[in-house]
Parts: C-alpha cells; structure tokens; sequence
C-alpha cells in the first residue's frame, strides 16, 4: 500500500453529488456561458438584519473569543426548547434533549459513529441526501435502500423492509419536508414509523431541516409530535434554511436524551463547539421577531408559482410541492436525468439530477427556488429553448 493510497472507507464513497456538478458547471462558465444556478439549495436571501444586529455585538464581547461548552451553550438550548414548545407543542429539557451542532449536516454526518457497529445496519431513503449513506459507511455499517417511489406519495413503504432487515437495523433515516422530492409526511405516518421501531429497536434519526418553508398555510410537523416519539427518536433541525444562515453552520439536534448523550460523546471528541458570536446571533433567530420567516415564505411562494406555471407551459410534468424549495420534476420522455440535466446545463440552466440522489430518482430532476426572480423568469426561458 502506498504512501498516499487513500483508505477503504474512503473508496467507497461515491462521489460527492454537488461536487461533481460544481465542477461541471466551472467547465461551462469557463467557456464563457452564463450560468443560473437551480442546483444545489443554498438560499441567496441575505440573513435578516436583527440576526446580523446581534451577531456583530456578540463579536465584540471577548467572552465569545475562547472555547465554547461541547454541547451548546445553556442559553442557546433553551432558545431551542422554547421555539420547540411554541412551533411544535414539543417539551424539551435544555440541558439533556437538546444538543447545538455545526450545522445539522455534522451531526447527522456524527451520528452513525455513536450507534453504529461494523456489521449493522441503517435503513435509508433512495432519493435521499447522500449524507445519510456516507455517514453510515464511515461507521462501518451497511445500508438498506427504502425507495421513496410516486405511486407511495415517496415515504418509505414500511410493509416492504423485510424482517431479517429490520431486526439488524439500529437507525432509520427519514427526512420530511423531503430533499429531493419535496413530499411532506403526516402525524399518522411518523406515527406509523413510530410504532415500527419500537417493534425492532430501530433508533430513528429524522432531518427536519425543510419545516419553516412550507406554502398556502400548511405547516409541516417534527416527528417529535408523533406519540411515543421521543422513546425513539433524535431530530435534527438547521438554521441555515429557516433563517438564510447556511455559511453560518449552526444547527441543533433535539429528542431522546441517551441519543443526544451518544452524539454529544463523538461531538466532544471530534469537535471544539460552535463559535460563541454564533451562538448568540442563534438565539435572537429562534427567540426574535418571526416575521421573517413569513416574508421569507411569501418570496418562496411567488417562486414556485412562477416556476411550476413556466415548467407546466413548457410541457414538463410535476406536481405543485407544500414545502422545501424544492420542485421534482419528471424528465421528458427519451431523456435520462443525466442527460436532462447535461441538456439545459449547455443552455447556461444549473438543475440536479434525479439519479445523483438514488436510482429511484431516476426520470427525475431537482430545482432549487434559490434566485431572484427575474433570474428564474430567465431560466424558464432558457428551458423552453432547448427544445425539450
């Protein structure tokens, strides 16, 4: 073995989606094309000025200079808990459900290390967020594909994971609002899942990052709402996209204590915290005024309906989402996501393949609602010239 060879967990990645279209699209703004980017879903709203406000104070206080606790600071966690208690009816204890995380992509990356053993099993859902596989395959762990298909309004079908599978699972990922297909998922349903767990000892690690951008008065549930949730359940939850904060990489995961206390003993021996200033700034986002968030919700909206009425003008199928900024769209007849996808992005239009996320995602492709809207208008345009 050299030098220089990488390890065997490594190599079994499979390239990493959005570093792969980054690339792509280098090579065709290289070729001097301009390029309107509905890839990957990275909101281009600025963070709300009181945010911002008090963050800037923060930086100055030199107590924000030195090491931060592990887990969070108290006040941060009970920032959590009491917008957990108002959005969701949800009770939380701050100083053992409630943990604060580098963005929830690093703790749900982290997870898998605290339950999963070589030789065990997480069941995930295909389409999904790559991250749930990698994390597993860095534990040493196996995966069990749950296709999330149309014709099951794409939730994982439950009766369909055979036994055997089930009794050597530790953790079932889920995510609703969904990334990429935009399905949400109802109480009788996380419900459902509940009760499933329970009956095989599965922990169930669900990514609530999607809940805030929801349309027309529909409000997504935490699976902690769900009876009986908390027996088996950790939540992880972003304020990158409820708050236009992705480069500020804060988050939070909530939910059974012992799973919280298992990330938190990885989190301590791999990390050092989030940067106090963030910390702060996280708490006037949860405990400020909300009225953001609504105005945030009313861009979103006018976006997807721009956009959905523009893709249905242009003859593609797809269905009008309640949440996530997301839009699924089926890819026309004679195309493969791939070649979708390869097809607009010479027309200088960024969408992400169906197939990146999971072979079930095949006949699909992703578009994020993250520019502005003369930008959008643009890229309808574009799409209707390339002749689809």
């Amino acid at each position: 073995m050299g030098i220089f060879d990488k390890a065997e967990r490594i190599r079994k990645l499979p390239p990493y989606l959005f570093k792969e279209i980054d690339k792509k699209k280098a090579e065709v703004k290289a070729s001097g094309i301009d390029i309107i980017d509905l890839g990957i879903g990275d909101p281009d709203l600025p963070t709300p000025p009181h945010i911002v406000e008090a963050m800037k104070r923060a930086v100055e206080d030199p107590s924000t200079h030195r090491y931060p606790a592990y887990d969070g600071m108290r006040e941060f966690k009970a920032a959590v808990a009491g917008w957990y208690k108002r959005r969701f009816g949800v009770d939380l204890n701050p100083d053992d459900e409630v943990i604060i995380l580098i963005g929830s992509k690093e703790g749900i990356a982290h997870f898998p290390l605290a339950f999963i053993n070589p030789g065990d099993v997480s069941l995930i859902p295909t389409p999904g967020y790559p991250v749930y596989h990698n994390a597993t395959l860095f534990a040493g762990g196996g995966a069990y594909f749950m296709p999330l298909l149309e014709s099951n309004h794409f939730v994982p079908d439950l009766d369909m994971i055979p036994a055997e599978v089930a009794k050597k699972a530790r953790i079932m990922f889920i995510n609703y609002p969904n990334n990429p297909t935009a399905a949400v998922a109802e109480l009788d349903y996380f419900e459902r899942v509940v009760a499933f767990a329970k009956e095989n000892d599965i922990l169930v690690c669900h990514d609530a990052a999607y809940t805030e951008i929801a349309y027309d008065s529909y409000r997504p549930h935490s699976f902690l709402e769900a009876r009986g949730a908390k027996d088996v359940a950790i939540e992880f939850h972003s304020l990158s996209k409820t708050y236009n904060m992705t480069g500020w990489r804060v988050g939070f995961a909530v939910g059974n204590k012992k799973a919280v206390e298992g990330l938190g003993a990885i989190k301590s021996n791999v990390d050092s915290g989030v940067f106090g200033a963030v910390q702060i700034a996280g708490i006037q986002a949860l405990s400020g005024d909300q009225s953001c968030v609504d105005e945030m919700r009313e861009i979103y909206t006018r976006r997807r309906d721009l956009m959905v009425g523009g893709l249905r003008a242009a003859g593609f199928e797809l269905e009008i989402p309640k949440a996530s900024f997301y839009l699924w769209v089926r890819a026309p007849e004679g195309y493969s996501s791939a070649q979708l996808a390869t097809r607009l992005l010479e027309k200088g239009v960024v969408v992400t393949p169906g197939n990146g996320f999971g072979e079930p995602g095949e006949g699909y492709f992703r578009i994020a609602l993250t520019q502005k809207r003369e930008r959008l208008e643009q890229a309808i345009g574009r799409i209707k010239a390339a002749g689809l």
